[in-house]
């Protein structure tokens, strides 16, 4: 029987919400040149010596307000995933995360497949909209490991899936929950990246050139921007929302030259225009973490309320659902 692996790659949680541990996590992370795409040696210096340093307490308070007596949500909500999974698929399929920094390491799950003769790999990036810093990012890494195996086996790539018809449905479906219809307005936030690393997806040119926020085709499909609005317009056909009754913005931005609108910036407009009931929905995270919890849950809700609006809703994750893992069973079979 032919073997296969299937590796679930997320970005990743710190061991522990201890500063030692996010100190070592945020160094990983920011480390990658996918990440901050300058030069290796400035890159280290700014890591090492500024970033990593000043920001890890702030961090470490952050992953202590969602840190559970299970530990972190993004890896239980993974594990979760992973055994659902791996029930539904079965035999020749052995299901394992692979977390592109931290652990469980995508490298060990890379380790685990050479070693044990698995004649297959299935590498599933959970990033719905694709970026270099995301699923590139975790591509390259497995393919620079596999390189020096003296056996590669079979690799197969589970590419972007922002426009996957069950995809789609089961977003729709957390969101209608929570009764998109009594409220007046509804946010699609998406995780920010610097307008540079979205440009270099069309040759260095800026969006404007290819109409990024109405259009789709062969020239901007990888523009992380592009699809970002393509799976809004794709949800909103779902859910029957009429124009002016939901928007887009980018959230977690860590300089003026990211992805906007911004998703504070937004909430604080909306509020202000007479918005009482807000839902806001991130389809870019398909597993509860730092940013959805903290910066969705609570962060976004006191500033909607402290800015004059009255009922503010976060829609959770897909997380384990059933509907999602049966999305993910059929992106498996099809490969």
């Amino acid at each position: 029987m032919n073997r296969k692996v299937v590796i679930l790659i997320n970005t990743g949680t710190p061991d522990s919400p201890e500063v030692g541990d996010v100190r070592r996590y945020l160094r990983e992370f920011l480390g990658d040149g996918r990440v901050i795409t300058i030069p290796a040696i400035p890159r280290m210096l700014l890591v090492h010596g500024i970033i990593a340093p000043f920001r890890a307490p702030k961090s470490a308070r952050l992953y202590q307000k969602v840190w559970t007596k299970k530990g972190s949500p993004l890896l239980w909500h993974s594990e979760n995933l992973k055994n659902k999974l791996q029930e539904s698929l079965g035999k020749p399929y052995e299901v394992v995360l692979g977390m592109r920094y931290g652990n469980p390491s995508l490298k060990n799950a890379l380790d685990h497949a050479v070693r044990n003769k698995i004649s297959e790999i299935i590498l599933l990036p959970l990033f719905p909209q694709y970026a270099s810093s995301t699923t590139g990012s975790a591509v390259d890494f497995a393919f620079n490991y596999l390189k020096n195996q003296t056996v590669i086996p079979q690799v197969r790539v589970a590419g972007q899936f922002y426009n996957d018809p069950d995809y789609i449905d089961s977003f729709a479906q957390k969101i209608l929950e929570k009764n998109p219809r009594r409220f007046d307005h509804v946010l699609f936030t998406y995780h920010s990246l610097p307008i540079s690393h979205v440009n270099a997806t069309h040759f260095g040119k800026p969006c404007s050139q290819y109409n990024c926020t109405t259009e789709l085709d062969s020239l901007n499909s990888f523009c992380y921007h592009a699809t970002c609005y393509a799976t809004t317009r794709f949800l909103a056909k779902k859910l029957n929302l009429e124009p002016g009754h939901f928007s887009v913005a980018f959230q977690s931005r860590f300089a003026k030259k990211w992805l906007g609108p911004f998703s504070d910036e937004v909430i604080k407009q909306k509020a202000r225009e007479g918005v009482k009931k807000l839902l806001v929905v991130s389809p870019s995270f398909v597993t509860d973490c730092l940013e959805t919890i903290v910066e969705l849950g609570m962060d976004y809700r006191d500033l909607f309320l402290e800015n004059g609006g009255k009922v503010y809703q976060w829609v959770e994750s897909l997380n384990d659902s059933s509907q999602w893992v049966q999305t993910l069973y059929r992106i498996i079979k099809n490969q």
